[in-house]
């Protein structure tokens, strides 16, 4: 895999990228009047307006059913890598993920589809692997769970047989304990490269050991209330990388509320995260976590609580607050941030705006006329 495919063809220090904009209501379980409804215009809009604002990638939710509720959160969401390769068709720079549960798809159907997107994006498609947690959804697919640790067991082959198909000049044969797949050729290859850019967020040993093994990116949790902390499990991982001979960026995720004042974004998430939920939908999701009245005593403080760690780290404030989490973030060796907005489109320019610029001014990103010389 090249270096530039690696860094995302620029020079910035800490990438930025936005989550979540597949789905219906993006991350925030929310009934508010502005709520991200995720339809493919105002997609294509946030893709052109982010990739124009100089913005690094676009990571999708893998998700194929929703949790209900007045608004039925996430539950209108766009298929990943067909989503991506439209994006990729819009934009000029900007990498764009595919979200994959690797039990649910054909491994050769899944390797044609990613190099057909990556063949539209010049390069610049990515792939997510994850391994699948909502029974549910398996249910629909008519697949069945498997325990935790053989999901990845699976994802380990079905990735190698895909590597294969991205690489392997001559037909072969793949005769695994899951997948058996004979006198397999793929043609075309990758657009130039040997492979995507590849990353996962699984939080088990397990899955970080799969991360270590076969990704390029690993996404974890932030902990501002303890940066060295964060910074110590950055290190350690790049560390255990290394000795596998593998190089791998660290990456975390969050929500961002930016508005021109402190107050105004942090009255803004309050109102979010208090009158603006859809709190049906939250039981939802704590009933497939096995979290329910019955066995939690303090379950209603739990579904009070939720909305705001729901959405990952919270990023509030005014831009100068913004840029100054992110700078900390940095500062704890992470390469970068996905995060999501209650309204792509609407809340994305001021960002552009006023946050960009500043990281610019701290040096953790170059500027974009810059950028475009590296590409």
């Amino acid at each position: 895999m090249s270096a530039d495919r690696y860094y995302m063809y620029n020079d910035n220090a800490f990438k930025l990228g936005l989550f979540g904009a597949n789905c219906s209501s993006g991350r925030a379980i929310n009934k508010l009047p502005e709520r991200w409804l995720a339809d493919w215009d105002s997609c294509e809009k946030m893709a052109k307006l982010a990739d124009e604002g100089g913005f690094d990638f676009i990571l999708p939710i893998g998700r194929w059913k929703g949790y209900g509720g007045e608004t039925d959160f996430q539950g209108t969401t766009y298929e990943t890598i067909t989503w991506a390769t439209g994006l990729l068709a819009h934009t000029k720079q900007i990498t764009v993920f595919g979200t994959v549960h690797a039990p649910l798809f054909n491994p050769m159907v899944a390797a044609k589809q990613m190099v057909t997107a990556d063949h539209v994006g010049h390069g610049r498609f990515g792939l997510n692997i994850v391994v699948g947690w909502n029974e549910p959804e398996f249910q629909m697919s008519g697949i069945k769970q498997r325990d935790h640790g053989d999901r990845y067991e699976y994802a380990e082959e079905w990735i190698s047989a895909i590597k294969r198909m991205w690489n392997d000049k001559e037909p072969f044969d793949f005769d695994e304990e899951y997948l058996q797949l004979k006198n397999v050729v793929a043609k075309p290859k990758l657009h130039a490269d040997t492979s995507p850019l590849i990353i996962n967020a699984g939080q088990s040993s397990v899955g970080r050991a799969f991360a270590m093994r076969h990704c390029h990116a690993f996404f974890t949790n932030f902990r501002e209330a303890d940066v060295k902390k964060s910074a110590e499990f950055v290190a350690k991982f790049k560390s255990d990388a290394k000795e596998l001979g593998r190089d791998v960026n660290v990456y975390t995720q969050g929500h961002v509320v930016c508005r021109p004042t402190r107050k105004e974004a942090e009255d803004y998430f309050h109102y979010l995260t208090t009158e603006g939920v859809d709190f049906a939908a939250i039981k939802e999701v704590l009933r497939l976590k096995n979290v329910t009245p019955e066995n939690t005593p303090d379950y209603d403080e739990l579904v009070a609580n939720l909305p705001p760690k729901n959405v990952g780290y919270p990023i509030i404030g005014s831009p100068d607050d913004v840029a100054e989490k992110f700078a900390r973030m940095h500062s704890a060796g992470l390469s970068g941030i996905a995060f999501s907005l209650v309204n792509y489109v609407d809340e994305l320019p001021f960002i552009i705006d006023e946050v960009i610029p500043r990281l610019e001014k701290m040096g953790i990103r170059k500027p974009a006329a810059q950028n475009e010389a590296v590409a």
